[in-house]
């Protein structure tokens, strides 16, 4: 990066300093040679009676001569002159000095610095005016300084480098004004961005390369290099993922990993680098035995050893231990001890490569916190801060719950920077603990395109605040007028309802469809209270009310059989039920890096005052590992609903389960299940199922091409049905496959990673079916994982 050292003003402005400073000199030492030759012994010597300044507008005379240091009536060499003239140049306040003695008579002569009429920014596109304007020092007003000025050119070039802008180049110029006056210009080339062309490693076995980059926030540069940042070369970010990667060996077991340095290298045409990093994995280590010990009375070293979640022969993590230390602190809480220290002590076995894990509970040190004093909340509201610890004032100092809560500032989102520090405070025994933030926008706009194999082409308009008013409430609104499907929604989340750990959610849903793949269209209103809150370390259970009317309408000149006219017949239902939803997933504490697990029940109990009787059951289990040095993700899961109706009303199509596309692969949305079916009057209605299972199994894996392409491959198998149609629905037209018939589905995916989000590919085809099944055999949609 080249960035100039101020502009030929200036430098002219430093050129003519030192023929000044070399002339004064000059001058002194020609007076001092005529002076001796009357008086030898005198010669280097003056004595001066009186002091004249001239020049000088904005800083007073007595202030000169402070900085001149030259006493009236004392005697002074031509050294104390030079010495004095050293003194006013440094003072920075003057753009010309000159020292001239004259008989008994010393004459200061300075010409100050001009006043900075106003400061411009020219020739930035990337960074914002406001942005750089925040970072210098040069301000309207001030005294100009050419040294400041530079000083400023030089921060905003680095404000560049952070961007991955290395040949940026900042000149500032200077233009005369009247009464000394000037206009401070910099200006800016930005030059191109210096991409990361090639990220590799020297010394990783355990993992690949394309593994190590996946870690990495810094990118190659790719296919759509120009909407992807991350492959801009930051040295700052490369630092960051060299401890990233140090994390994420350590957390699979290679305690001694060493990342012995980064090496970037310059491409010909100097417009990209070669990263280079150097890793020694060292060997992987697991858990040994597993010991817990106590110096207190009423910790019983047995009821905490049961608390432990890790086991032997589990590879080693640093997260689990400090897993295990708050979950022994968190017993130690329930059972009213305070200042409780679990300290984990390490023994290595190289021998057979363990290491065994002694928790050790003693006594800490009576430290209370004496107050939280949070600063650069402008926005967020200070309890939106402060209730993420799980400490108030007047409670035991525990700095592991500091640096937790730290990290749960950090993952809010709503912040640049959280730093939290603990300080000693008004006692020795009292802590204060200073929160700093830096915020960041929250809301965003989004408008754009949307197309869907089943919903067609369509704009989309959205809308999303993460911390609305400040309160760290979320508020969306979305709109998406596709083709076939027009969809308007309004959510709303408070996620520390009445200041305790339980979210309060409200959407407003409306959706109009035009099927294609079924002789009726549809619109359907909702609105959605809630609330949730965890049962346990992994366990959520939600709440809900639903209230949802809906409408079924015949599409112009489609032939429509019995069970589906009837359904049409009955026009507006209005349904209310109170459900419930409990999750459990094992990611929540990422006790094993390579694998994790799911699963969600839920019902909805229909009835509450609404036109339909009715319990609707839904559940969902799903399992993810990684093999082959987490290159290859297998992934299986089973989902299955059953729906039940009293009374006299027996749900409708739109009603009952349609798992075509979304659940199960291969088929159209209403593709499978029961159908009313007439070939001679042309009838061919799908009709839903009121009972539905679901199991599918899948890989995904690399598939050799360059990994900044960020595309991989899959493949799948599913297999599932949908059946069961109510008696009354039934006897008013011909039903097939009303019962259980199994369809087999195979296939394989293309996962591409682009900046408008994950999308993923489906061709399929379909192993079993039946004659009237709809077939889709291909599919786009976003790439989720479980």
């Amino acid at each position: 990066m080249t960035t100039s050292t101020g502009g030929s003003r200036l430098r002219r402005a430093g050129k003519s300093f030192e023929l000044r400073r070399a002339g004064v000199a000059f001058f002194l030492s020609t007076a001092m040679a005529l002076a001796s030759l009357p008086h030898v012994a005198s010669a280097q010597d003056y004595r001066f009676t009186n002091v004249r300044i001239d020049g000088n507008q904005r800083i007073g005379g007595d202030a000169i001569l402070t900085f001149a240091g030259i006493a009236r009536g004392k005697t002074v060499s031509a050294a104390d002159l030079n010495d004095a003239y050293q003194r006013v140049v440094a003072s920075g306040l003057f753009e010309k000095v000159e020292l001239v003695p004259s008989g008994n008579t010393l004459v200061i002569k300075v010409r100050e610095y001009p006043t900075i009429n106003k400061v411009s920014i020219e020739g930035n596109k990337r960074l914002k005016d406001e942005d750089l304007e925040k970072l210098i020092k040069s301000q309207s007003r001030r005294v100009f300084s050419p040294s400041v000025a530079e000083a400023d050119a030089a921060i905003i070039a680095d404000a560049y480098n952070q961007e991955g802008r290395l040949s940026a180049r900042v000149t500032p110029r200077i233009i005369r004004r009247s009464d000394n006056r000037v206009d401070l210009v910099f200006e800016i080339f930005e030059g191109g961005v210096t991409e990361v062309e090639r990220v590799s490693f020297v010394g990783n076995e355990a993992f690949s390369d394309r593994r190590l980059r996946r870690v990495m926030t810094t990118k190659q540069a790719g296919l759509l290099r120009g909407l992807i940042r991350a492959d801009s070369y930051i040295s700052d970010r490369v630092e960051f993922d060299k401890q990233v990667l140090r994390d994420f060996y350590q957390s699979r077991g290679y305690v001694d990993v060493r990342v012995t340095g980064a090496n970037a290298e310059l491409t010909e045409e100097r417009d990209g680098y070669f990263l280079v990093i150097n890793i020694q994995e060292g060997q992987q280590f697991h858990f040994g035995a597993i010991n817990t010990t106590s110096e207190l009375d009423g910790a019983i070293a047995e009821e905490f050893q049961a608390a432990l979640k890790i086991k032997p022969g589990q590879v080693y993590s640093p997260a689990l231990v400090e897993n295990s230390i708050t979950r022994m602190e968190r017993l130690a809480t329930q059972k009213g001890l305070d200042f409780v220290r679990i300290e984990p002590r390490i023994t290595r076995n190289e021998r057979d490569l363990t290491l065994d894990v002694e928790f050790q509970i003693t006594r800490g040190e009576r430290i209370f916190v004496e107050r939280i004093d949070i600063e650069g909340n402008t926005t967020t509201l200070d309890r939106v801060i402060r209730r993420q610890f799980r400490t108030v004032e007047g409670d035991p100092f525990n700095p592991r719950e500091v640096r937790q809560a730290a990290e749960r500032i950090r993952a809010l989102g709503f912040f640049e920077k959280a730093d939290v520090q603990a300080r000693e405070g008004s006692a020795p025994d009292q802590v204060i603990v200073d929160v700093e933030v830096v915020e960041k926008p929250t809301g965003s706009l989004s408008l754009g395109g949307a197309y869907s194999t089943n919903g067609g082409l369509g704009l989309v308009i959205g809308i999303k605040e993460d911390n609305f008013l400040g309160r760290g409430q979320k508020l969306a609104l979305s709109i998406s007028g596709a083709s076939e499907n027009k969809v308007y929604s309004l959510s709303f989340t408070e996620p520390a309802f009445l200041g305790r750990n339980v979210a309060f959610d409200f959407d407003i849903g409306y959706r109009e469809t035009e099927s294609n793949y079924a002789n009726y269209d549809s619109t359907i209103a909702n609105f959605r209270p809630g609330f949730s809150f965890p049962l346990s370390e992994n366990g959520r259970l939600g709440l809900y009310y639903l209230g949802q009317a809906s409408e079924m309408t015949a599409t112009t000149g489609a032939t429509i059989g019995g069970i589906v006219t009837a359904e049409i017949a009955q026009g507006d239902v209005w349904n209310s039920a109170l459900g419930y939803k409990y999750t459990f997933d094992s990611r929540r504490t990422g006790l094993n890096t390579e694998a994790g697990w799911l699963l969600e029940f839920g019902q909805e109990l229909g009835g509450l005052g609404g036109d339909a009787d009715f319990i609707k059951t839904t559940g969902k289990a799903v399992a993810q590992t990684k093999i082959m040095h987490e290159e290859v993700t297998l992934r299986a899961s089973l989902e299955a609903g059953v729906l039940t109706y009293n009374g006299s009303y027996q749900g409708r199509s739109i009603d009952r389960f349609n798992i075509g596309s979304g659940i199960m692969r291969g088929f159209e949305p209403d593709g499978i299940g029961p159908r009313e079916f007439d070939s001679v009057a042309g009838v061919n209605d799908a009709l839903g199922g009121d009972m539905f299972a679901v199991a599918r199994i899948e890989a995904e894996f690399p598939l050799g091409l360059p990994e900044e392409y960020g595309i991989t491959g899959g493949v799948f198998y599913d297999v599932g049905s949908v059946w069961g149609v109510s008696d009354t629905a039934a006897a008013t037209g011909s039903v097939l496959y009303e019962d259980f018939s199994a369809r087999h589905v195979i296939g394989m995916s293309m996962f591409w990673n682009t900046p408008i989000g994950p999308l993923r590919f489906n061709f399929s085809k379909a192993l079993r079916k039946e004659d009237q099944d709809q077939e889709q055999t291909f599919n786009l949609t976003i790439a989720t994982t479980f």
